[in-house]
């Protein structure tokens, strides 16, 4: 077979690195933006954070978001002249209380303050106090009982055998199997552990089910509590009954009238059936909200939330070594500087595609911030992408995990997309709207005679909006609104 050389031109996609990391950047939450920064910055020194205390302004010339404060967030000529105004008549007001600055967003710096004092406790930081377990709590106390060493230690081991709920699920024959033959505890010597440690706060720890841990709730309530008996008796026999609201059957069983009754219910819903919980680890996530929205004059206008926007600037001292030296061995923080600008680049042009889409989508959901859930109109992600002239998969990126903080609380921007439903009119209600109107007839519905799902979908069909019983009770268990028999109430 004969050699020869051919030359063939074709085009294919490339992603630079410069635009993966705006991808990567684009889909963060401002939380793991931050760990993504000071990851980040921990790896090239020529990118640092502003601190509010740095008065000195970089030597390199950074990205304006003051300039763009101005028109960015505006939607209308109307509102962005009103806009304009507003930002001027607040810079006035800024430069009145202190000395105005030539520095950009990423080069701006909060006044100092009064002069600190070398002792103040103030700089030390805050540290979040240790919670106290369940089973530190519990061995606390018991350690103030006067039991004999035996018997503590028996009621030290029932105390690591419970949940986290308070409840002691292993049956007391399997513990004893488990326990070592040499110590010769008896099952009863085990019963009698647990109705010590059944008497330690909080009340109803130790419990083998859910009947046993308010029936030990109640026994600790006054004897002249109205209903108690007949709580009692329901929370030892009749659970099941109470929870599937069979209201009927109860009263025969009780011989009660619907006061007693009424009272009894009143009784067993206000304990607690996870008596554990109080001490429980919460891991909280907190939100920080990319956008606020506010009503100026009558336009919605979305801004930027600054206080979630990370202050960078490179760093002058190695700017200036640079600059200084252009040798081989500057290759290297040569690198480092042209990372450095590419992240400020790519941070700023992120936030810039956040204000826009949700500006967007503000537009679009007037009616929303006007009335409520039940005026949401339908959107799509296509909608946005067309207005804003990017690809659907990036109006998906900028959506997930960006919050917007509005008068009515704060909201994912992926809350403000949803399918729509035909009206008879031919027009479209969102599904958000549609489970807004169903939260709102479960709530003014008559508690004797909750409204089952075809009642709710006739009731929709006379508002004009067509959508099918088996819909409707999707959208009910999606807000956890319990069936119309368990809604049902003496």
């Amino acid at each position: 077979m004969k050699q020869s050389l051919q030359l063939k031109l074709s085009q294919h996609l490339t992603l630079t690195p410069q635009l993966q990391q705006s991808i990567r950047l684009l889909q963060l939450s401002t939380l793991d933006l931050n760990q993504e920064l000071e990851l980040f910055i921990e790896n090239n020194p020529l990118l640092e954070r502003i601190e509010p205390s740095q008065d000195d302004s970089p030597a390199e010339e950074t990205p304006s978001y003051q300039s763009g404060d101005k028109t960015e967030s505006v939607a209308t000529p109307e509102g962005r002249e009103e806009n304009n105004r507003e930002e001027n008549s607040r810079e006035e007001d800024r430069q009145a209380d202190t000395p105005s600055t030539d520095d950009d967003f990423w080069n701006d710096t909060a006044p100092s303050s009064a002069p600190r004092d070398e002792n103040d406790e103030s700089d030390y930081p805050q540290l979040a106090a240790e919670s106290t377990s369940l089973r530190d709590h519990l061995l606390w106390q018991l350690n103030l009982m006067p039991l004999s060493q035996r018997d503590q230690t028996i009621v030290a081991l029932l105390i690591d055998a419970l949940d986290e709920d308070g409840y002691l699920t292993q049956p007391l024959a399997e513990i004893a199997e488990m326990l070592p033959p040499e110590l010769e505890i008896d099952p009863l010597e085990l019963d009698t552990a647990l109705k010590h440690l059944q008497n330690l706060d909080p009340v109803g720890v130790g419990a083998r089910n859910l009947s046993e841990c308010l029936t030990l709730q109640l026994a600790l309530l006054p004897k002249n509590t109205a209903a108690i008996e007949q709580a009692t008796l329901i929370a030892h026999k009749h659970l099941e009954l109470l929870a599937s609201r069979d209201f009927s059957r109860l009263k025969k069983l009780l011989h009660c009238d619907d006061d007693t009754l009424r009272q009894a219910q009143q009784l067993i819903t206000h304990l607690n059936p996870r008596p554990g919980s109080a001490f429980a680890v919460v891991n909280t996530r907190y939100i920080v909200a990319d956008i606020i929205v506010k009503n100026i004059k009558g336009v919605w206008l979305a801004n930027l939330n600054r206080e979630a926007m990370p202050k960078l600037r490179v760093n002058r001292m190695y700017a200036n070594i640079l600059q200084r030296q252009r040798g081989e061995g500057s290759q290297n923080l040569s690198s480092q500087l042209q990372e450095a600008r590419w992240m400020i680049k790519n941070i700023q042009q992120r936030f810039d595609t956040i204000l826009r889409v949700s500006q967007a989508i503000v537009d679009r959901q007037k009616r929303f911030f006007e009335h409520g859930e039940v005026a949401m109109r339908p959107l799509v992600l296509r909608e946005i992408a067309e207005e804003v002239g990017l690809h659907e998969s990036t109006i998906s990126r900028v959506t997930t995990q960006k919050y917007m903080f509005t008068p009515r609380g704060i909201f994912e921007l992926k809350y403000f997309f949803g399918s729509h439903v035909a009206t008879e009119t031919g027009g479209a209600c969102s599904a958000t709207a549609i489970r807004a109107l169903i939260k709102q007839l479960v709530g003014a519905e008559d508690g004797k005679k909750p409204l089952s799902d075809s009642q709710i979908t006739e009731i929709l069909a006379q508002q004009g909006i067509v959508v099918a019983r088996r819909t409707v009770a999707k959208y009910r268990e999606g807000m956890q609104i319990p069936a119309a028999n368990l809604r049902k109430s003496l």
